[in-house]
């Protein structure tokens, strides 16, 4: 493609105004991310204005932009029919804790209990599996149609849309997001490019820096209620974008026009302190797949479904179907000590595929080897 020397000098003053610290507006920073996403600009003009965001930090109206060009330019958007208020579940990654797939493994317990689960994704850029990765080596058709993730949610509450399939995002989002190895606004705004466009959010936060501008931003997207939280280890040290079982999480929770911020531990939860060592991620995926499973079958695989339940806990309080963290947690666990959120798993799979069989196979083998 031939570039015009004209956009490649404008698009340059842009990431120069960037790197000397100066906010974009949210029209420029729509303006620009247009040019990424259209590949008006070469890729590395295209990386550079990501690494400058990111060094600069990205404010509230900057992400706003990026997300209004992805949502415009570049979803297929669907309407679900669901009777319900749609959630969505999401980490921003970028953490200096990692864990295992506790959003993933939260979303399917929610669901169970009725909570329509509107989830977006990625395959892993800063971790060594994504809740794509995940939910594909489940058996989950994670490469299926808009329409097929819109009926899985209709008829199972849950469903995940693919935010590097060219199903979703047909234009430059895809493209972007399967090369891109470090992280960057796309963090922020591109989970937020849900096709559903869910009105109530729970979302994990690397740092707690961002609590206050990632509500303030969801608010301004539509988000009508959401939980945003940034979780801890036992020093309070360093962070993760999940609720905590090892230490404090720091929590801003908004409804609307109102907001309130408070600091949240798992004895809050009446659920017992936990390490790093418990819900620390496998570096084999393989064993990372079993282990997952087994906190869904197993259950003396108490410190991960520890975690799960304190991460089901808040998508259960801010729909209303619990009337507390405590409540919450506790219905998290009856759900996967009865076998409900397994069988849910399951239903899951068969409902979000256009092969049902096969993908029921996958996860029938994968159950039968742990």
């Amino acid at each position: 493609m031939r570039f015009k020397e004209n956009d490649l000098r404008e698009f340059g003053s842009l990431i120069e105004k960037i790197l000397a610290g100066d906010d974009l507006s949210e029209q420029q920073a729509y303006e620009a991310f247009v040019q990424v996403l259209s590949e008006r600009q070469p890729e590395l003009n295209q990386g550079a204005f990501l690494a400058a965001l990111r060094a600069k930090g990205e404010n509230v109206d900057e992400i706003a932009g990026c997300w209004r060009a992805i949502m415009d330019l570049d979803t297929v958007n669907v309407e679900i029919n669901s009777g319900k208020m749609l959630v969505e579940n999401c980490g921003t990654g970028m953490d200096r804790i990692k864990t295992f797939n506790i959003s993933t493994a939260s979303a399917i317990v929610a669901s169970s209990l009725g909570v329509p689960m509107a989830r977006h994704g990625a395959r892993a850029i800063t971790s060594n599996s994504g809740t794509v990765d995940m939910a594909e080596a489940l058996g989950v058709d994670v490469e299926c149609s808009v329409e097929v993730v819109k009926q899985s949610i209709e008829k199972c509450n849950i469903g995940l849309f693919n935010g590097m399939s060219v199903n979703v995002h047909p234009g430059g989002l895809f493209r972007i997001l399967k090369h891109i190895r470090f992280g960057s606004i796309l963090n922020i705004a591109a989970s937020l490019a849900n096709p559903a466009s869910p009105r109530v959010g729970v979302r994990g936060v690397y740092d707690d820096s961002l609590l206050d501008s990632v509500a303030s931003l969801m608010n301004k997207l539509g988000y009508e209620k959401g939980i945003v939280y940034t979780g801890f280890d036992s020093v309070c040290k360093n962070s993760m974008d999940e609720v905590s079982t090892m230490g404090i999480t720091r929590v801003v929770e908004f409804d609307n026009g109102d907001r309130s911020s408070y600091t949240l531990s798992p004895e809050d939860m009446k659920i017992p302190l936990d390490t790093y060592e418990d819900i620390k991620p496998l570096q084999n995926f393989e064993d990372e797949i079993a282990e997952f499973l087994k906190a869904f079958t197993d259950p003396s695989h108490s410190s991960r479904v520890n975690a799960i339940c304190a991460n089901t806990a808040p998508i259960l309080y801010v729909c209303g179907r619990s009337g507390d963290y405590v409540e919450g947690a506790a219905m998290a666990r009856d759900a996967i000590m009865s076998g409900k959120a397994l069988e849910q798993l399951k239903l899951w799979v068969m409902t979000q595929n256009r092969d049902p069989e096969k993908g029921i196979r996958i996860l029938e083998k994968r159950l039968a080897s742990i």
